[in-house]
């Protein structure tokens, strides 16, 4: 059950047009759907704020497809499918023809036709090099989808620190600052020192050997000097992207 249903039925019936038992009765629909080889969790969107998302690696295509109808059957909030093949990409494009595909970050977007997009604050994706830029695009996409601004910053990692320094005044703009950065993963710990706003960290897997896939950046943003930045997992831009938009929504209340 969507919220705006939620609400309008506890409206009915606070103006007695629906009787208590029978709000009672709606409100015990299953929260979970059973399409045998995935159970959906149709009550997330009550409890977080936006629905339940695909993570759609592993899955097969006719499975992303089957989700994606059910879920935009509950709510009017985007769906989102997560590092989706192009084989997959392709499937959903043909069932959803207005569906957004972003290849590079490797999401599809589907939206409801009651859908339209909340004007949020703004978030910094700032990455550190175009190689992170995958992850860097995963996390943009996600915050764009879910209704926030976007102002993206690239290629200013910290061999190069004047360019951060160029960019300081949109960081400090931003209600939200998303920092993707693969190698020793040093730009959030400098970046979290120029910007009042929450700093999110995103390892990326980007490096030479002893970067171990992504462990060194993240060690190093777990162990950052500046107050403040949480970090997400190695290469989980979605995350990042998500958590920047509910902390604006919390903002918001």
């Amino acid at each position: 059950m969507r919220p705006d249903e939620v609400r309008s039925l506890l409206e009915e019936v606070r103006s007695g047009a629906v009787e208590v038992e029978e709000a009672a009765h709606s409100l015990e629909r299953s929260p979970v759907e059973d399409l045998g080889f995935a159970r959906l969790d149709l009550h997330r969107e009550l409890r977080q704020g936006m629905p339940e998302a695909i993570y759609a690696e592993h899955k097969t295509p006719a499975q992303v497809v089957a989700i994606a109808a059910k879920l935009l059957e509950q709510t009017s909030a985007p769906v989102i499918a997560t590092r989706v093949t192009q084989e997959t990409a392709t499937e959903l494009l043909n069932s959803f023809p207005d569906a957004q595909h972003e290849e590079l970050a490797r999401l599809v977007i589907l939206r409801s036709d009651e859908h339209r997009e909340p004007k949020l604050g703004i978030v910094a994706v700032v990455s550190a090099g175009t190689s992170d830029l995958p992850v860097a695009e995963e996390a943009t996409a996600t915050a764009r989808a879910l209704g926030a601004e976007v102002d993206s910053i690239t290629d200013v990692g910290v061999a190069g620190v004047h360019r951060v320094l160029a960019v300081e005044q949109r960081l400090r703009d931003a209600g939200v600052v998303v920092v993707v950065a693969g190698m020793e993963g040093a730009l959030p710990s400098l970046v979290g020192g120029l910007t009042p706003a929450p700093v999110v960290a995103v390892p990326t897997s980007v490096g030479y050997g002893a970067s171990f896939q992504g462990l060194a950046a993240l060690l190093g943003m777990l162990n950052s000097c500046a107050a403040g930045v949480a970090v997400t997992n190695i290469d989980n831009g979605f995350g990042a992207g998500v958590f920047a938009v509910k902390a604006l929504l919390h903002n918001r209340k």
